[in-house]
């Protein structure tokens, strides 16, 4: 089983089961797209979240028709997250401080003048630089015939129900009309995996970690390639998917 706190990886018949439920539920379009997207290009939720038009297709002058592009290039900030476009106005709470020792013995120097002048002492003022996660740009091939249809029958529905649209319109948009947070995605693509496809410990990291298993367990691709994909800083970071899936344990231990 997979360990907590990840994702399930699924099989080729659960994904084909999750778009199979996606057709007797509402809103069939837009969440064939999401889960295509989440599935054939590995997007993270907030990278999905922050998608615009400009990215998938592009529009005529009049914004009244469209062209899918071959290759989506995602933007680095989008890995940041909903603060990546000002969508989200939630404070980062740290829980944890660390310091190497020539940093901790200068502020252990500090603390000690700061208290012999009877000055007031914040700890707050004495905390590291938060270590900002750093995005990287990514193009994505959208080579999928699949994908390339969801996306087009979604953009095709959209046209019909708005008349045109912009390069900078969200991609991906809620009943109210407004972009989703990442949050809010997030949520909305477990609650499709878990409730109504019924896959135990999906969550919306499930397509992710189940395209790039397949890249490198099924494919046997290298790593340098599933890094680039996953759009991962560091490679050690795409070496957890070498981890054998869920699916080679159970044939494993079937054969005992």
């Amino acid at each position: 089983m997979p360990k907590s706190g990840q994702a399930r990886v699924l099989t080729a018949e659960q994904q084909d089961h999750v778009f199979d439920v996606i057709q007797h539920h509402r809103h069939i379009e837009k969440n064939t797209a999401i889960m295509q997207i989440s599935f054939k290009l590995g997007l993270r939720a907030q990278e999905i979240a922050l998608l615009q038009v400009k990215e998938v297709a592009k529009l005529n002058a009049s914004g009244t028709d469209f062209k899918l592009l071959e290759v989506m290039s995602l933007p680095a900030a989008y890995t940041k997250g909903a603060d990546a476009m000002g969508r989200s106005q939630s404070q980062y709470q740290r829980r944890t401080v660390s310091f190497n020792v020539e940093s901790f013995n200068q502020v252990v120097r500090q603390v000690e003048a700061l208290a012999k002048a009877g000055a007031e002492v914040k700890p707050e003022d004495f905390y590291p630089p938060v270590r900002k996660h750093r995005g990287k740009f990514r193009d994505l091939p959208m080579v999928s015939a699949a994908l390339r249809a969801a996306l087009t029958e979604y953009l095709r529905l959209r046209l019909e129900k708005t008349g045109t649209l912009m390069p900078s319109s969200p991609l991906f948009i809620t009943q109210k009309g407004g972009p989703y947070s990442p949050n809010t995605l997030q949520e909305h693509m477990a609650v499709i995996l878990r409730d109504w496809a019924g896959v135990e410990k999906a969550s919306s990291h499930s397509g992710r970690r189940s395209l790039i298993t397949n890249v490198i367990h099924k494919q046997k691709k290298s790593v340098k390639i599933a890094q680039k994909i996953a759009g991962h800083v560091n490679p050690s970071t795409t070496l957890i998917y070498e981890e054998p899936p869920e699916e080679q344990i159970m044939r494993a231990l079937e054969n005992i």
